[in-house]
């Protein structure tokens, strides 16, 4: 790991560093799926464990042939080939990422997911399932709701083999994480060594942090009326009818109305679930209530009105079909949604309420009215954007605002179509500068522990390398791993 832990040192203007820097953080994170020969997904730009690299990229390679075993884990050439297309389909530059780089990053995937498995590291399934629907939701998107050429793309015989598939892939993925967490989780950096970290860094070397805001928000929601709201509920109960007196099938109904975009193209199935899945409480309460091959009432929860049916029961575990439907909106709620944002907004303008006073008082959004409308980033759980790497769309809203300017109204639609209005206001900016000690503290802290926290994995990996079997091909012992791969 000596090649990280040099490049945290932050040599200005290398983009390798920043390269490294980006993809070296501790965490389980939503990932692009690439399946490999060995089932395992591919973060392939996380830690590139190799100091240099005197291997040329080869034109020819042997079929299937075996690059390294790691204990039970076979890592193939062509796994390597799957990883510089992953990088590519991420829109990483693979000009020079070399094998070599590759295929010490799968071998050290594999040591983690094996170290796991003998320290009985175990993963919910639940979590597991609902992840592969939410792949399967987008992966089928991208081919037009069409399964079968999704199946065909992945040389499978169904969707539900692909599924089998990626279900190995995400528990071995999770395996690999939950044990990486567990190696730096008692990794901690006291105030000396950030202090020595960071003055150990020659001047004109240390990080430039990018601009940030802090961006407040209202949000005014159309009110769905009761007559809506029943309008739905008569829908759902002629269908729940028709079905239990008339015979018809619940499946094709799901297919024909559902509007979840996960489930409706598959019947209305979601298969594997436990009470402690992370689904909706109304939904697993329902669910959990009715016999194998009863239908529901309809209900409610924040998503919708289903009606739903158990098609089997399998100890702990469930699979159900269910119906999805959203009341309508009228134009007339609609635009007196757009009036009342509107008026909020003018009497900010006009200095009669400041923004602050007016999200707690009038924001429908629970999540960020209590604090002024201030929003959270979601990956640092502070109130500060890089404007550099933050949601494109709001960043563009916000880009050009000067502190406590506020937006236009904006118009935002979510996944079931319904349209809300906000405004926006920067609340704080922060330009580009270099870093600075106490005024950058806490990310300079982050940025101490990372290195600390890699050099904890190095230390980890190097250890338990000793003790695994491993096997690397004599197309790859001209490779200079920072790790022992070759046990020399």
């Amino acid at each position: 790991m000596q090649l990280e832990t040099i490049l945290l040192k932050f040599t200005r203007n290398t983009k390798w560093a920043i390269f490294i820097i980006t993809f070296c953080v501790v965490s389980i994170r939503a990932q692009q799926v690439v399946i490999d020969s060995t089932n395992v997904i591919k973060d392939v730009a996380s830690t590139l464990a190799v100091k240099k690299d005197s291997v040329k990229p080869f034109k020819r390679f042997k079929a299937e042939g075996v690059a390294a075993v790691i204990g039970e884990y076979v890592v193939l050439d062509s796994d390597i080939d799957k990883s510089y297309l992953e990088l590519q389909q991420q829109g990483i530059s693979i000009e020079g990422v070399t094998r070599c780089q590759l295929l010490g990053k799968l071998m050290e995937d594999k040591l983690y997911a094996h170290q796991a498995k003998i320290d009985s590291i175990e993963v919910s399934d639940a979590e597991i399932t609902s992840r592969i629907e939410q792949q399967l939701a987008y992966i089928i998107e991208q081919f037009g709701g069409d399964e079968e050429k999704v199946a065909i793309f992945y040389k499978k015989d169904n969707i539900e083999e692909l599924r089998q598939e990626l279900f190995q892939t995400n528990k071995i993925i999770f395996l690999a994480n939950q044990m990486q967490q567990k190696v730096v989780e008692n990794v901690e950096v006291t105030p000396e060594e950030v202090r020595q970290f960071f003055f150990s860094i020659p001047e004109d070397d240390r990080p430039v942090f990018s601009a940030e805001v802090e961006v407040a928000q209202i949000v005014i929601e159309p009110k769905i009326t009761e007559e809506a709201k029943l309008k739905v509920i008569d829908r759902l109960n002629e269908m729940r009818q028709d079905i239990i007196e008339n015979g018809a099938s619940f499946s094709t109904k799901a297919v024909l109305y559902s509007k979840d975009p996960g489930s409706a193209s598959k019947g209305g199935l979601i298969q594997g679930i436990k009470r402690s899945s992370p689904f909706a409480k109304e939904f697993k309460d329902v669910a959990f209530s009715l016999l194998e091959g009863e239908v529901s009432e309809p209900f409610e929860t924040e998503f919708g009105f289903h009606i739903l049916k158990v098609d089997k029961v399998r100890g702990q575990e469930i699979d159900v079909r269910h119906i999805l439907l959203f009341p309508e909106v009228s134009q007339d709620v609609i635009d007196q949604a757009k009036a009342k944002i509107d008026s909020i907004r003018s009497e900010i303008t006009a200095g009669r309420i400041t923004f602050a006073e007016a999200a707690r008082k009038f924001s429908d959004e629970k999540e960020t009215r209590n604090n002024g409308g201030q929003l959270v980033n979601p990956v640092t759980l502070d109130t500060h954007f890089d404007l550099t790497k933050m949601d494109p769309t709001l960043s563009a809203q916000v880009y050009n605002l000067k502190n406590d300017e506020m937006s236009p109204v904006l118009t935002d639609r979510d996944f079931t179509g319904k349209s809300s209005f906000k405004i926006l206001t920067v609340t704080n900016r922060y330009p580009e500068h270099p870093a600075d000690f106490i005024n950058d503290y806490e990310k300079i802290k982050d940025l101490a522990l990372k290195e600390k926290q890699i050099k904890a994995i190095g230390d980890w990996q190097n250890k338990k390398i000793k003790d695994t079997y491993v096997s690397v091909n004599a197309d790859y012992r001209d490779c200079e791993f920072s790790s022992n791969w070759l046990k020399e």
